[in-house]
């Protein structure tokens, strides 16, 4: 992803601003307006936690008008401290597998539901957006998702790595991608 500016939006993506009364506005991640759509017809609340992305994908759910309807809080857990003191990340866990890795990014996840009662589904992401940081066998541009869900029968958790190509706000952007998509096939699903 380059840092060029967002193409136009669709005929459907400018209809549902304008429904939404933001005519005027551009969404930086068009892919939000599917999500919103998933999670207002389910009537359920997201709520995330981010590392590498910093925020980035808090303020990309929240900069469509009327997401207090569907979106109830962020983290922005940087340091393995905040990781286990606002999510409860098992220190164990951050010492035998690293912060970036699919079991911190599922504890996150599961954290997030734990301190946000309202909220249906979750998401985490941690990784190594660069130019450094990079250990042998997670390269620059490795991001760890997880991904939680309240369910009838308890918790459904799920994580994934990708590996992004790009400098920092490449890495970043692709990461807030992915998971908007994601989360509106797996919202979707359940």
């Amino acid at each position: 992803m380059s840092s060029d500016p967002a193409p136009p939006q669709s005929p459907d993506e400018a209809a549902a601003l304008q429904a939404a009364g933001a005519s005027h506005a551009r969404l930086s991640f068009p892919e939000v307006l599917t999500l919103a759509d998933v999670l207002q017809a389910r009537l359920w609340k997201i709520a995330v936690a981010e590392s590498c992305t910093g925020g980035l994908l808090a303020a990309s759910l929240t900069e469509l008008p009327g997401s207090s309807a569907w979106f109830e809080r962020g983290f922005v857990t940087y340091s393995n401290e905040a990781k286990i003191e606002q999510l409860g990340v098992a220190p164990q866990i951050l010492a035998e597998h690293g912060a970036v890795s699919e079991q911190v990014a599922r504890q996150m996840a599961t954290g997030v539901l734990a301190a946000a009662q309202q909220a249906n589904v979750a998401v985490s992401i941690t990784g190594i957006a660069g130019p450094g940081g990079a250990v042998p066998g997670k390269p620059v541009g490795t991001v760890c998702f997880g991904f939680a869900q309240r369910g009838p029968d308890g918790l459904l958790v799920c994580a994934s790595t990708r590996h992004f190509d790009g400098d920092r706000a490449a890495v970043r952007a692709a990461s807030v991608q992915y998971v908007l998509r994601t989360l509106a096939l797996f919202s979707a699903q359940r």
